[in-house]
């Protein structure tokens, strides 16, 4: 009897393993590749040490400990260290609120001691700190995943590392508009729990801020600049442990090891479907960007990921213990799958579940809407209350609740439900000059481009459910409600920001779809020479897929609008979808061509028979691939259109407040507005209130700098990404620019002795200050273009 992955069961006892070197040389390559491309992008060898300490000491050591103390019996050590990782990232929340709200952030580098002196002192947590994996990965599957790792790397060296400073030092400085708004609650989650929102001073932040806390114990544990950490370390180091955790999940969930690369690149690699290039934010069709958003230009995004997908496994983990209620046979039961957690998965639940919560907004309701179908299903094939299910359900919802009550106090940041808000404007015909028919066709075409647009990873769920008839395991019913559920909420919830539930499911469907890829691979029983075939084969329809649309995107899409009669943009309200739907055609066309000489084929030469397949499945799932490569090519061509220029005069003024001042000091300032190319002039009229920069890289509350994002501001823009209407409070806003353009001491004592400022920074640009004003504070830094006055109960010099 073999195993799934074609050997006997024995053989791993049987032969001696590779030596210790080659076991651990596949992760310290991912590591040393890393390095060296940070090492390329001006990034401090001593930062990236101390990163390395803090993820290390703060997070792996913890993480592991508890981690093994949880579950029942040791499986790998790889698995051991990805789920102790994560579990790391939630003890860490726990650490930091203690921290912050105590005043001890000056002895955060202690806080593992926590964790590591029980499990020194007891003597039954001593066994924990050594080592007892019964299994050994193949160095295949080490270097597929470790191979992934390193395609993230350079994903992130090409599209954002090699690209922005970790801190601007010229007057044309570019960086991504978001990115001071994110450092910002970095530092004030130093000092505060729950956060406030920097850009306005006590005003009470109702966001999904746990990122931010994860930055501010990076910074408190390993001494490394907020700005190295966000420029630099973080993104690539959550992505590998994305990649690391992912495969590891797929092994325990799927029950076969060589699962894990295959979900890790269908999470990673597969983008969207597109036929256009370049494809800039003003033509993503439905929202967020997979790829590019799963990583730097949405830090929650990076950070929920790994959280997300370590929740999936053992939820997924504690319904494979379903066969007793009813199920199909669990993976558990295949020799390669790995023992079940034990009763200390509820406990990894619950931690995931209340770290994933206020992570990323979006995450955790796709996993509940996933479990709900799964309960729902056993209730109704086995007639009893699976009420394992229930106690899982009631662990999420209860995390949920908290979210939504504790950190997001209701806020509905303006979303609301209107179904099909976010895709009618494909379909809209004001004028209703079409036909009620062809209207349906341009409806249902709108949502084929949907589906094509960010679907899919999940070609590969389409076999494993065909065959099996819809006689689903358990996990796999919450992988597939979860998969459905983030689109229906999509296309369900009118707002930019609902997108983010495509996303999270997209995590869930890569994993259903590296199951029925495995089992259609399986099926195929391909050689040696058939599956170095079909893996050149892969490559080569991705290369050229690439190359293609790159090279002659515009032909193609002038050429489909002249064979839709649309030169003239006539159709203006679906053209935009026209040539991937075009292309999507062509290319269904030819797949049923090639499975038509297929048959004819395999009727001449019997080896061809069965393995059509898994061809046409790998071929589908390579047409997503150009989207990554073409990112890549779009960064090194020109800058992203959201890089907005940011004066490093600006950044030099903010960091000398940050050495000058204490944590507990406002500043106040005249700057509230940011344009894409600079500052908004003085005296036009502001409509981008994202001024973040003064709070961010001062570190330091602003009284009222930008209040874009503010979330009593975000209410009001019915949904928007940002809300660019006048501020709430007026008289306080009269207040701060009088301390600019018309000072009295009375003011200036007002903003002293009521709102604690301390500074009051000039931003020239947007308007030079009175001339009263230096005889009423000390002017303590002048740049040109930025001024600092400090004011003081005495006034003047």
């Amino acid at each position: 009897m073999r195993n799934r992955e074609g050997t006997p069961p024995s053989s791993a006892t049987d032969r001696p393993g590779p030596h210790a070197f080659w076991r651990v040389l596949p992760a310290a390559a991912a590591y040393l590749f890393l390095a060296a491309l940070l090492l390329a992008t001006d990034t401090p060898a001593s930062d990236i040490a101390r990163y390395t300490f803090y993820a290390l000491w703060g997070v792996l050591l913890p993480g592991t400990l508890v981690f093994r103390a949880l579950r029942r019996r040791p499986h790998s050590l790889v698995e051991d260290l990805a789920f102790g990782a994560v579990t790391g990232l939630a003890l860490e929340l726990a650490a930091w609120a203690v921290l912050v709200r105590t005043g001890a952030q000056p002895f955060a580098v202690l806080w593992p001691l926590a964790v590591v002196i029980p499990f020194a002192a007891v003597p039954g947590l001593r066994r924990h700190w050594r080592p007892r994996s019964t299994t050994r990965h193949s160095l295949g599957w080490s270097w597929s995943v470790s191979g992934t790792v390193m395609l993230t790397s350079v994903y992130f060296h090409q599209t954002f590392l090699s690209l922005y400073p970790v801190l601007p030092d010229k007057e044309d400085s570019r960086l991504f508009g978001d990115m001071p708004y994110m450092l910002s609650l970095a530092a004030n989650a130093k000092q505060n729990v729950p956060l406030t929102l920097p850009q306005v001073a006590e005003e009470p932040l109702h966001y999904h801020w746990f990122t931010f806390a994860h930055m501010a114990m990076t910074d408190m544990v390993g001494h490394v600049d907020l700005a190295v950490i966000e420029s630099r370390l973080m993104v690539p180091a959550l992505a590998a442990l994305a990649m690391v955790i992912t495969a590891v999940v797929a092994h325990r969930l799927i029950g076969r090891a060589w699962a894990g690369p295959v979900a890790a690149l269908l999470v990673f690699a597969v983008s969207e479907f597109t036929a256009a290039y370049p494809n800039p934010a003003s033509t993503w069709t439905f929202g967020a960007h997979a790829v590019r958003l799963m990583s730097w230009s949405s830090l929650s995004q990076a950070y929920s990921q790994p959280l997300l997908i370590a929740l999936m496994g053992v939820v997924g983990d504690a319904l494979r213990r379903s066969r007793r209620d009813g199920g199909a046979s669990p993976a558990g039961d295949s020799p390669d799958s790995p023992p079940l957690l034990g009763r200390g998965v509820y406990v990894l639940v619950a931690f995931f579940a209340l770290a994933s919560s206020a992570a990323k907004a979006s995450t955790l309701p796709v996993a509940v809407a996933g479990l709900a179908l799964c309960g729902f299903v056993l209730l109704i094939t086995t007639r009893r209350i699976p009420w394992h299910v229930v106690g899982l359900g009631a662990i999420l919802g209860g995390a949920q609740l908290f979210a939504t009550a504790a950190i997001f106090n209701f806020e509905s940041y303006g979303l609301e439900i209107i179904p099909f808000a976010n895709v009618e404007t494909y379909w809209a015909d004001p004028q209703q000059l079409r036909s009620p028919a062809f209207q349906a066709v341009v409806v249902v075409g709108t949502l084929v481009a949907f589906l094509l647009n960010h679907q899919l990873k999940l070609l590969g769920a389409i076999p494993l459910i065909s065959k099996r008839r819809f006689r689903l395991e358990p996990v796999q019913w919450f992988l597939l409600g979860a998969s459905v559920a983030g689109p229906c909420a999509f296309l369900a919830i009118k707002g930019y920001n609902s997108s983010y539930f495509t996303l999270a499911a997209l995590n869930f469907g890569a994993m259903l779809s590296a199951w029925g890829f495995c089992e259609t691979f399986e099926r195929a029983s391909l050689g040696v020479r058939g599956k170095v075939a079909l893996s050149f084969g892969a490559i080569a329809w991705s290369a050229a897929l690439t190359y293609g649309i790159y090279r002659g995107s515009d032909r193609w899409s002038a050429y489909v609008a002249r064979l839709v009669g649309d030169e003239h943009g006539a159709s203006t309200s679906y053209s935009l979808l026209l040539p991937a739907l075009v292309m999507a055609a062509a290319l269904v066309l030819a797949a049923l061509g090639g499975a038509a000489l297929w048959w004819l084929g395999s009727r001449v030469w019997p080896p061809l028979r069965g393995r059509g397949t898994i061809v046409l499945l790998t071929a589908a799932l390579a047409t997503g691939t150009p989207g990554l490569f073409h990112d890549i090519l779009q960064s090194r061509e020109s800058l992203w259109s959201y890089s907005w220029v940011m004066p490093g005069s600006q950044v030099e003024a903010a960091r000398w407040i940050r050495a000058h001042s204490e944590p507990s000091d406002v500043l106040s300032t005249n700057s509230h507005c940011w344009q894409l190319e600079g500052p908004q002039p003085a005296g036009e009229p502001c409509d981008n209130t994202r001024s973040q920069w003064l709070s961010a890289y001062s570190e330091r509350s602003v009284l009222i700098e930008g209040w874009a994002y503010a979330p009593r501001g975000i209410a009001l823009s019915g949904g928007s990404v940002a809300y660019n209407g006048p501020f709430w409070n007026q008289e306080l806003f009269r207040l701060n620019e009088d301390a600019v353009y018309r000072p009295t001491a009375a003011i200036l004592d007002r903003l002293r002795e009521q709102h604690h400022v301390r500074y009051v920074v000039v931003h020239r640009p947007s308007g030079s200050e009175s001339p009263l004003l230096a005889g009423l504070a000390t002017k303590v830094y002048d740049n040109g273009r930025m001024a600092v006055y400090e004011l003081s109960r005495h006034g003047g010099r």
